[in-house]
């Protein structure tokens, strides 16, 4: 399986990918590709104890040759606590549902780093910003669900000079959906990090690594990456 192409042969286009690393923002940013857009990838460091999707990020960003930012927030930490994923808090080894999962809410995440990713596209004259919400978010995120996006699309074409569209291509499809059309551009997911725990591999058992696993036992296939 290869990743695609980092340009497009009429790609006039521009867009910002919000890119951490996960299975579904390269799953974004090969898709932002694919639809014919010179991409900007953009990754954040917040303080997640599985930083280590950002090293990944890094790698197929360099292997792309997709400009890449990486930029340290974990100041704001100090504003929003109480999530498993930045905080001493154990991280739910459980399914992927809501009763499960409020535990790895961190708070306004999303709305901080769109307004972030919003403001470099305008700054580099970006046409369009992606990012990787989907369906299986909706439930226990809210600002992963369709109305965020809706409302945050509005806000982003009144708060510049130039409307800047925030586009979730998968927000409505389901986690396996992205996974097709992954495997349907003959993506390699072998670089991408899922677990919400920040050890040398996968545990296996948090709800982010179940709904992966889930993901790629409904096509038949063994995940990529090493699990303990």
């Amino acid at each position: 399986m290869k990743e695609a192409a980092s340009t497009h042969p009429n790609n006039s286009k521009t867009a910002v990918v919000i890119y951490s690393g996960g299975m579904d923002s390269f799953t974004v940013l090969n898709r932002a590709i694919a639809d014919g857009f010179k991409v900007y990838a953009l990754s954040f460091h917040y303080g997640q104890r599985h930083s280590k999707e950002l090293d990944c990020a890094a790698s197929v960003c360099a292997k792309l040759g997709v400009p890449h930012k990486v930029v340290d927030i974990r100041s704001i930490n100090t504003l929003l606590a109480g999530s498993a994923l930045t905080s001493d808090i154990d991280v739910p080894d459980a399914d992927y549902a809501e009763g499960n999962m409020q535990a790895t809410v961190v708070p306004n995440r999303n709305m901080i780093l769109l307004s972030l990713a919003i403001g470099y596209a305008v700054s580099i004259d970006a046409d369009e910003v992606y990012y990787g919400a989907h369906s299986g978010d909706h439930d226990i995120y809210p600002d992963c669900r369709p109305e965020f996006v809706e409302a945050m699309n509005t806000v982003s074409k009144l708060a510049n000079y130039k409307e800047i569209p925030v586009r979730s291509p998968y927000l409505y499809n389901s986690k396996d959906e992205i996974l097709a059309d992954g495997l349907a551009m003959q993506l390699d997911y072998s670089n991408t990090w899922t677990c919400y725990n920040g050890r040398e591999k996968a545990c296996g058992k948090c709800s982010a690594c179940r709904e992966r696993l889930a993901a790629f036992a409904q096509h038949g296939l063994t995940d990529p990456i090493a699990y303990e």
